[in-house]
């Protein structure tokens, strides 16, 4: 028989609060966590230089980051159901504060590395509390819808804004005696304390179960998490890939300890990550299609910001304004799709979303440079290669395509991945969903970087061989064939990107099963709210 109990909106508290100030908070501390992801891209070369870091190690300021938050979202989420979504969120906004500030400071590589590592904890944290303080704090209907409008706005947004501020932030002369990307860290600080502070006034607490922490899957799960995030991470890298000894070895172990996590999730009482979770068939798709349309998103940004450096020629900071659109495109495609979650299914809007994210990759493939020996030797040794290529005709308009699209596909699977969630349930279904970002994301770069190397490396070959030919000196020549054969790698990965978004696509049309009214009920599956 099916249960009839009435399920409450969201906590009684919030009738009083002010919920434009509940969506200020929330909304800034997700897009702290989001660009942190990138804003200290642009800085690395002088980290590297004012700590004597080389360049192996380097890359784990961006890798340390995002090996901790993608490990620890599980955990995360399930501390906010177990322990209070707020008090969580708050301790993830300090550890994330503290930790910006000890990065900042920072005048050895361990410690930067210990900081970035403890930055990606707080993010942990406070990331899935925030979602699932949205569905709490915020009535079912338009106004939940335009809050997530909001936060997939910021999610989505993220990654530009990132590599904007952190150029600026770069490039500024030394403030009170501390560099320029010090600040790129510390700039969280105050952003993170106030929200902090202010969130007991404006946000309410949930229901805390203590004692109920699965430690066994804890563990199992986060060892395993990280295992996969690192070893896709490294498969990507050019210098180490899939046949590397240590890629194979964490996957392999990440596969089996979540294997393990698996086992110890059916014996026991009260499970790190409930099966129940990804029992409902839209809740199900909506979690796959999030992990593969944001990997082919994530990939874009990591392979268009190297063409238009590399080959057209901008320099950083251009570079980071040249995604200044993609941002804007997001907020106008998520504000758009939140209006139209309340008249049409999400399977439509977020269908329509994809083939758009699809369309504009597939436009990126099509960028094209001078790629034969004859064309590189008639620009000269100081040829832009990239010289024909219009950021106006070329790029621009498929950057807004894409944002756009991501807009529209973020809100309406984002309300159905934790829309009918049990109330206990909140934040492990949010942490899931901020899981299957990273891990796609670490999957999508591994996946297109090995196709992009494959075409690069074939295309490079012959280059070299025909400007050898020539009687070009070596380095000349080794230049001349990079900078030629990266668009053929990077047009390759574009396609294969276009490949995954539209199966993407497929998944939403096929299996996203859910009507427009119910996102205005609160009720979880089998219960009715009237």
């Amino acid at each position: 028989m099916t249960d009839t109990t009435r399920i409450p909106g969201p906590t009684a508290p919030t009738a009083g609060r002010h919920l434009g100030w509940a969506l200020v908070l929330i909304s800034v501390a997700q897009l702290m966590v989001v660009l942190d992801a990138t804003i200290a891209n642009i800085a690395l070369p002088y980290i590297g230089n004012d700590l004597n870091i080389d360049d192996a190690n380097l890359t784990w300021i961006v890798t340390g980051y995002a090996l901790a938050f993608g490990g620890l979202l599980l955990l995360g989420g399930r501390l906010g159901d177990l322990y209070g979504r707020r008090r969580i969120f708050m301790i993830g906004l300090v550890t994330f504060a503290v930790a910006s500030l000890l990065g900042g400071l920072a005048t050895s590589e361990g410690l930067l590395l210990g900081a970035r590592g403890l930055q990606g904890f707080g993010a942990a944290l406070a990331s899935p509390a925030a979602l699932a303080l949205i569905t709490t704090t915020f009535p079912a209907g338009p106004k939940r819808n335009r809050a997530f409008a909001v936060y997939a706005a910021m999610s989505g947004a993220g990654a530009a804004v990132g590599l904007i501020l952190g150029g600026w932030l770069t490039g500024l002369d030394p403030i009170i005696g501390l560099e320029g990307w010090r600040w790129t860290f510390l700039i969280n600080l105050p952003i993170g304390v106030v929200a902090a502070i202010l969130a007991p006034r404006f946000l309410p607490e949930s229901d805390a179960h203590p004692g109920q922490l699965d430690v066994p899957g804890a563990v199992a799960g986060t060892l395993g998490l990280l295992g996969l995030v690192y070893g896709f991470s490294r498969a990507g890298e050019e210098a180490h890939g899939w046949g590397d000894p240590w890629t194979i070895a964490s996957l392999a172990a990440g596969v089996v300890l979540l294997g393990v996590f698996a086992l110890v999730e059916s014996r026991v009482e009260h499970p790190l990550l409930p099966v129940r979770v990804f029992a409902n068939r839209t809740r199900a798709t909506s979690f796959l299609v999030m992990m593969i349309v944001p990997a082919a998103m994530f990939a874009m940004f990591y392979f268009l910001s190297l063409f238009i450096q590399l080959v057209v020629g901008y320099s950083p900071l251009r570079a980071g304004f040249a995604f200044l659109p993609f941002s804007v495109g997001v907020v106008f495609g998520a504000g758009l799709s939140s209006n139209l979650i309340n008249r049409i299914d999400p399977r439509y809007i977020a269908g329509v979303g994809t083939l758009m994210a699809a369309g504009a990759l597939l436009g990126f493939s099509r960028l094209s440079v001078p790629n034969s020996a004859a064309d590189l030797l008639a620009l000269g040794p100081e040829g832009n290669l990239g010289g024909d290529v219009s950021y106006w005709t070329s790029i621009l308009p498929f950057i807004l395509l894409m944002s756009v699209g991501m807009g529209a596909v973020f809100v309406p699977l984002t309300l159905t991945a934790v829309h009918h969630l049990r109330p206990e349930d909140s934040g492990i279904g949010s942490g899931v969903l901020n899981t299957m970002q990273q891990i796609g994301g670490a999957l999508g770069l591994a996946i297109l970087s090995t196709v992009s190397l494959h075409f690069a490396e074939e295309s490079k070959t012959g280059l070299a061989r025909d400007l050898a030919a020539q009687g070009l000196p070596p380095e000349q020549v080794g230049a001349m064939a990079f900078v030629g054969s990266f668009t053929e790698g990077a047009s390759a990965a574009f396609l294969v990107g276009a490949i995954m978004i539209a199966v993407g696509s497929l998944a939403v049309w096929a299996l996203l099963d859910v009507k427009h009214e119910e996102l205005a009920t609160d009720a979880p599956e089998g219960v009715h709210a009237g």
